[in-house]
C-alpha cells in the first residue's frame, strides 16, 4: 500500500490557515493526504517514494484565471505583435510571414497597442496593403476588440464604404479598423479551422501553461464550439494536463438548457460559466465610461451586452448551477453589472455560487464595497501597456484602477489571470505589476493599491479555485488535489508537480 504513496520535502506554503507552513506532504490517488514535519509524515507512511525538494519551496499549483485557451493555442503559431513599437514594425513582421505564405492564404496575429504604435488615429487598410496587397490580412489589437485588416480581407468579406455599422459594433472610415462586433464582418470570411487544428491548437494551449508551472485554467468563452469540444475530447484521451472549467457564451446558453447542460463538477474539464460582455476595451477606446468619458473626446465607449440580458439570462445560468460571469472594464460598465448583480445575488447565494466580474479595471469610489462576495478576475499584466494610457485618456480614474488592494479590502475573492492571448500567461508579470505597481513608462499607478507577494499568491491559486467552485485546488490539506507548484523562489521560475 505505501509503494503507491509519496512525500514530498519541501518548505511548503500551504494557504491553509490552520496550518500555513510545513515540511513535507504526503500525496496518494493524487489527493493530499497529510501534512506536517518531515518526521511526523515519514512516520504516517514509512516505506513511501520520497521526493526531496528541500532546496525548493512548494505551493498550491497555479491557476490561470482569464484565458481564452484554444484561441491561445492558435496564437502560438500566429503573427505575435507583443512589443510592436511602429506601424513599419508591424509591416515588416507580416512582410516576413507572407514570404512563407501560399499566395492567397489569410494571415493571421495580434498582439498591437495603437499607443505602443504611436498612433492617435486608427490605422488604415493601405498601411497593411503596402506589404501584403494580394493575402488577406487580420490582426487583432491586444485586447481583442479591435481588428486592424488589409484590402484583399475586405474583399474577401465584402466590406466596403457603405457597409453598415452593426449592433454593437463600428467599421472605422477611412476603412482599415472594425470595432467590437464589426470585427465578425471579416471574421466571418476566414475559413473555419478542422476538427484536427483545434485538437491541435488546444493541446498546445494547455501543453503550454502546464510547462510554465501551471495546474488549472478557466477558459473564458468568445470562441467557437470546436474549442471546448476540443479541450474536452483531450480530457476524454487522457491527454488533458491541466484542470479546466469553461464558460458558455451566453448565446448558447438556450441550447445548452435544451441539451441538458449544468454544472458538471469533476474530472478534468467541467462547465462552469455563462460569458457575458458588458463594454470593449481601454486601448480600443470602447471601455463603457460615466462622464466625462475619455480626455481626448473620443466618447464614453461602447455599451454591449444590456444589464436587463444579463439579469434575465443570468438567472437561467444560475438555475443551472452555472456562474455568471461578466466582463466589465470601464467605470460606468462595472456599475452597471453591479445593479444587475444586486438583483442576482439571492438567487446565486442559495445555490452556492459566486458571481463574477472579469477585468473590473477602473471604478468610481462608491461602487468598490459593492465587490463583497464577489469574484474579481483582474489580470496585473495589463496594468504594465495600460498605465500611460490612464493617465492620458482617464486621469479622473487613476487612483481606482487596478484597484487590488481596495478590492480585496472590499470582500472580493481576487483571482489572477492574463486574458491570453491578449497578454502572455506570465505569471512573473502578474507578480511584478501587483507588487510594484510599476508600468511601461517606469511609473507606479496608483501606488496605494499594491499587494504583498503572499496576497498574489492566493489570487493566482487558491483565489481561482474558489472562484470555480473547488473547495478542493489551491490549498494544501488533507483532501485536496495533489496539484503544486515548485518554485526556486516566490514569483520566479516555477514548475508545476501533480499527481
Amino acid at each position: 500500500m505505501t509503494a503507491d504513496l509519496t512525500v514530498v520535502h519541501a518548505r511548503t506554503l500551504t494557504l491553509d490557515d490552520a496550518l500555513p507552513e510545513v515540511e513535507a506532504v504526503l500525496v496518494g490517488g493524487g489527493r493530499v493526504l497529510m501534512a506536517g514535519s518531515r518526521e511526523a509524515v515519514r512516520g504516517a507512511a514509512p516505506g513511501a517514494r520520497v521526493l526531496d525538494h528541500r532546496d525548493v519551496l512548494l505551493t498550491p499549483g497555479l491557476s490561470e484565471a482569464h484565458i481564452h485557451l484554444v484561441t491561445y493555442g492558435f496564437s502560438l503559431s500566429q503573427v505575435g505583435l507583443h512589443g510592436a513599437r511602429s506601424v513599419s514594425e508591424v509591416q515588416a513582421r507580416v512582410a516576413h510571414r507572407v514570404l512563407n505564405t501560399p499566395a492567397g492564404t489569410w494571415i493571421r496575429g495580434g498582439g498591437f497597442l495603437l499607443s505602443e504604435l504611436g498612433l492617435g488615429e486608427y490605422p488604415s487598410a493601405a498601411l497593411l496593403d503596402e506589404v501584403s496587397p494580394h493575402h488577406p490580412v487580420m490582426l487583432y489589437s491586444r485586447d481583442l476588440h479591435m481588428a486592424w485588416v488589409n484590402s484583399a480581407a475586405l474583399r474577401a468579406a465584402g466590406v466596403h464604404e457603405g457597409t453598415p455599422d452593426p449592433e454593437g459594433g463600428r467599421v472605422v472610415r477611412p476603412l482599415g479598423c472594425l470595432l467590437e462586433n464589426a470585427s465578425a464582418l471579416v471574421a466571418r470570411a476566414i475559413p473555419a479551422p478542422t476538427e484536427a487544428e483545434f485538437l491541435t491548437a488546444a493541446r498546445a494551449g494547455a501543453q503550454d501553461l502546464a510547462e510554465r508551472g501551471y495546474v488549472s485554467a478557466h477558459t473564458m468563452a468568445f470562441e467557437a464550439p470546436d474549442a471546448p469540444r476540443a479541450l474536452q475530447r483531450l480530457a476524454q484521451q487522457g491527454e488533458l494536463p491541466l484542470r479546466v472549467w469553461a464558460c458558455l457564451p451566453h448565446e448558447r446558453l438556450g441550447q445548452a438548457q435544451a441539451l441538458g447542460l449544468a454544472r458538471t463538477p469533476g474530472g478534468l474539464f467541467q462547465w462552469g460559466g455563462v460569458k457575458f460582455f458588458a463594454d470593449g476595451a481601454l486601448g480600443s477606446r470602447t471601455a463603457w465610461l460615466h462622464a466625462p468619458g475619455f480626455a481626448d473626446g473620443s466618447g464614453t465607449g461602447i455599451p454591449l451586452d444590456p444589464p436587463e440580458l444579463i439579469r434575465e439570462v443570468g438567472r437561467a445560468a444560475i438555475e443551472l448551477g452555472l456562474t455568471p460571469v461578466t466582463h466589465a472594464i470601464g467605470d460606468r460598465a462595472n456599475t452597471e453589472v453591479l445593479d444587475a448583480y444586486d438583483a442576482l445575488r439571492p438567487q446565486a447565494q442559495a445555490r452556492g455560487i459566486r458571481l463574477r466580474i472579469e477585468h473590473a479595471q477602473h471604478l468610481r469610489a462608491e461602487d468598490v464595497p459593492r465587490f463583497r462576495g464577489l469574484t474579481a478576475s483582474v489580470q496585473p499584466i495589463h496594468l504594465q501597456a495600460d498605465g500611460p494610457m490612464i493617465r492620458s485618456l482617464m486621469p479622473h480614474l487613476e487612483s481606482l484602477s487596478y484597484a487590488f488592494r481596495s478590492l480585496r479590502d472590499a470582500g472580493a475573492v481576487l483571482a489572477f489571470g492574463s486574458d491570453a492571448p491578449v497578454a502572455p500567461p506570465e505569471y512573473r508579470a502578474n507578480f511584478a505589476a501587483a507588487v510594484t505597481r510599476v508600468d511601461d513608462a517606469g511609473e507606479r499607478l496608483a501606488p496605494g493599491e499594491a499587494l504583498t507577494e503572499l496576497d498574489v499568491l492566493r489570487a493566482h491559486t487558491r483565489g481561482p479555485a474558489l472562484a470555480a467552485g473547488w473547495d478542493d485546488e489551491g490549498i494544501i490539506r488533507p483532501g485536496a488535489r495533489a496539484a503544486f507548484t515548485l518554485w526556486d523562489r516566490l514569483g520566479g521560475n516555477a514548475q508545476a508537480l501533480v499527481f
